[in-house]
């Protein structure tokens, strides 16, 4: 398809125009066709009608250079839309072979496509292809192939593999419904009661793009009813009290699945594809009851309506009922990425100017909860797994719990798979909300983001995808526990580079003996984990007379004032007057203390920080902690800690992002003994001294997720024992999970006790 996009449009990149008051542009007119052609091919294949017919009308009904193709599909195109009864007798047969369509797919004549040889191979070539092969679930994925990948990402459309789209469909109904049929499945009256549920219940994607999730959700429907047909009449017979016809029997039907999409090809392909897959089920049976219903002409569609979600009415698209369910697949555009309109689309939905690093898709989340505010129903969204860390979580959570919902199931983080390529690489996670109190929590975790998923028993789940209370883990300026100092940015030059100084200037720089007495061992979160040499000119107690003995100092030091005096900030113009100095730092440490990357990486199994000497200068992409003794350092270094820092915790895409206000502050550390607190500090020197055995290694190739040191585990499993029962552990923790249910206890201890001593 995407081959023969190219041969009709000639550029594969191009960006479609989806706007349908531009009904002369030449994307658009090559959209509706590619529409009506893959309804063509499908249908050629799948017994809509003579097999093989609209390839023969290709074949034997037009020129081989392409010259009269388009003409002559233009006037296929308006016999499919006219009614065997109307149409002209002088209309060429080949064409009165097709049927009567309808339901606006072939409504409406376009300007005439010219097409040429190239252009009509490539249409023949996908004719040749066997349709009833591909499943319209995947269409979405077909036809993003056309779309560049710069659009794709403008739009934050990430279409879904089937295999994820059950993650979000199975938990949230479709599980309970084939629960429901196994517990009647020896009752024909509660197969019929179960059976007539079906037609009260509504399906509604506000972002539906080609339709993935209402196909899947309705093909699965449709597998479900003809398994209670089929077992109904074989506890009926065929002489039963009520016949089964599968002309009017069915009670799951395409106008109970409703779409908004804001593109207008995909809203047409939604269309399109759930006509064939309501056919597909049909075939199925047909095969299985030997009738079914006829869906030509159509009459009965799915409803996809064209527009903003986020700016329309959802009640003037779908009245909700108690039977309403909402998914799907939002876009996802982090604060960074999305536009100013849809910021301010995301101020208008959430009521308030401070939307913060909310993700957009979590407009859909407002809009829900608008849309279902006085109805019951249930819903789920794939979304970025930033919706469920640091600072959103509060701001997403908190309407959602105060509106009496609650979290039904949820899929922890999973890497992302796409059928298309240029597929994008997120994290994400499913999270589905039901306010059913008798509802049975499920939970869902990943040994890694591209593993199998495997089911965890919980009592519930919390916003940070957790077993346990519903607490919010918010700024705090200073830390909970008593055993923890605070811990503080490292020191911004804001020197234009003129005040560090890398492994090319090191001599040069050492070679002046004025300025080789003020250089110290420097050190960013890149230096810090990969072992990497830099220094700094530290000039704390810089005497001004070594400015005029040092040519070195003289040049860096005028450099750092003219960078900063002609600077637009005004803090940083200010500090040209103190070119010397950093622009901000820290009090100075004058005991050994931890260094704490603000960026670490997801893979490994423990945070990469490490203790360092006062001398040593840690620059602002870590923080700092005072640690005379090393307790902080086995603190943070333990599978305790790393638990904590992924459960609450921001990402830069996937990797961790440390925060002292979130993370560290809200560390909930117990008061410890002498005796426990030094058990602590010995293992963790153990984990030191492991480290020591290969001194040639960076924290990085310490903690290579594939390679760790025999030694060095053993020495991590030993600090783990020793900081689980600092904690409260009373057995062997061996999971994240288990780690991070005692951690919520402790949280919920210190900052909600009465709850918490209640529970």
């Amino acid at each position: 398809m995407a081959n023969l996009y190219v041969a009709l449009t000639g550029d594969a990149d191009e960006d479609l125009v989806e706007d349908e008051s531009e009904e002369d542009d030449h994307s658009l007119i090559v959209s509706i066709m590619m529409t009506r052609l893959l309804f063509l091919m499908f249908g050629d294949d799948a017994g809509l009608w003579e097999k093989g017919l609209f390839d023969d009308f290709l074949t034997n009904r037009t020129e081989e250079d392409g010259s009269d193709l388009g003409s002559q599909l233009n006037a296929l195109f308006e016999v499919l839309n006219t009614a065997e009864s109307r149409r002209s007798k002088k209309t060429d047969p080949a064409m009165l072979s097709f049927p009567y369509v309808n339901g606006s797919l072939f409504a409406g004549r376009e300007a005439t496509q010219f097409f040429d040889k190239t252009m009509r191979d490539a249409l023949l070539q996908a004719s040749a292809f066997d349709w009833t092969a591909i499943s319209p679930a995947v269409f979405g994925s077909l036809f993003q192939a056309i779309k560049s990948k710069e659009s794709r990402r403008a739009d934050g459309e990430h279409y879904t593999t089937e295999t994820n789209i059950l993650k979000t469909l199975e938990p949230l109904f479709l599980d309970d419904v084939r629960g429901d049929l196994r517990k009647a499945w020896n009752s024909a009256k509660r197969l019929r009661a179960l059976h007539a549920t079906f037609a009260d219940r509504r399906y509604l994607d506000p972002a539906c793009g080609c339709g993935n999730f209402l196909i899947v959700a309705y093909r699965e429907m449709r597998k479900i009813e003809l398994e209670l047909l089929v077992r109904l009449r074989a506890l009926e017979g065929d002489d039963g009290a009520m016949t089964l016809d599968g002309t009017w029997d069915l009670k799951v039907s395409l106008d109970q699945f409703h779409g908004i999409e804001i593109n207008w090809w995909p809203a047409k392909i939604a269309e399109t594809a759930m006509f064939l897959v309501d056919h597909q089920a049909n075939r199925e049976m047909a095969l299985a009851l030997g009738q079914a219903p006829d869906r030509l002409p159509i009459n009965v569609t799915a409803r996809i309506h064209h527009g903003n979600a986020l700016t329309t009415d959802w009640t003037s698209v779908l009245k909700p009922t108690a039977g309403t369910i909402v998914f799907g697949n939002p876009p996802f555009l982090g604060h960074a990425t999305r536009t100013d309109e849809q910021a301010a689309e995301l101020r208008a939905v959430w009521r308030r100017d401070d939307i913060s690093r909310l993700d957009f898709v979590t407009g859909w989340h407002a809009k829900t909860l608008d849309y279902l505010r006085t109805n019951g129903g249930i819903w789920a969204f794939v979304t970025t797994n930033s919706i469920t860390q640091g600072d959103p979580v509060p701001a997403l959570f908190a309407p959602i719990f105060d509106a009496s919902w609650q979290i039904k199931f949820a899929h922890r983080t999973f890497a992302w798979t796409s059928e298309a390529p240029g597929k994008a690489a997120v994290h994400c996670v499913i999270v589905g909300f039901t306010k059913d109190p008798k509802a049975k929590a499920r939970l869902f975790d990943y040994a890694t983001p591209r593993s199998a998923p495997h089911e965890v028993a919980v009592a519930r789940i919390n916003p940070y995808l957790v077993d346990g209370p519903n607490l919010f883990v918010e700024k705090q300026s200073s830390p909970l526990s008593q055993s923890l100092p605070p811990a503080v940015f490292g020191a911004m030059a804001r020197d234009g580079g003129n005040l560090i100084i890398g492994p090319d200037e090191y001599e040069g720089v050492m070679a002046d003996p004025v300025a080789a007495k003020y250089v110290r061992p420097f050190v960013q979160a890149d230096e810090l984990i990969n072992n990497r040499p830099r220094w700094c000119l530290w000039l704390t107690q810089l005497d001004p007379k070594d400015v005029a003995r040092s040519p070195v100092l003289k040049t860096r030091l005028e450099a750092v004032r003219v960078m900063r005096a002609a600077s637009k900030a005004s803090s940083t113009r200010g500090m040209a007057t103190t070119p010397h100095l950093f622009g901000q730092r820290p009090p100075e440490h004058v005991k050994p203390y931890l260094c704490i990357p603000r960026h670490v990486s997801e893979t490994r199994r423990y945070f990469t920080a490490a203790r360092l000497e006062p001398n040593v200068i840690s620059g602002d992409a870590n923080f700092t902690a005072l640690d005379p003794d090393g307790f902080l350092f086995a603190i943070i270094s333990s599978s305790m800690f790393m638990a904590w820092q992924r459960a609450v915790g921001g990402r830069i895409k996937s990797d961790l992002r440390f925060s002292n206000t979130i993370v560290w502050n809200n560390l909930p550390l117990p008061v410890v003994d002498q005796k426990t607190r030094d058990k602590i500090i010995v293992a963790g020197d153990t984990v030191l001294t492991a480290r020591a055995l290969f001194p040639e290694r960076s924290l990085a190739d310490h903690y290579n997720p594939l390679a760790m040191d025999p030694a060095l585990i053993a020495a991590h499993n030993k600090l783990d024992a020793a900081v689980d029962r600092a904690f409260g552990a009373s057995k062997t923790l061996t999971t994240e999970a288990e780690r991070q249910v005692i951690l919520f206890q402790r949280y919920a201890e210190i900052v909600d006790p009465l709850n918490a001593l209640i529970k």
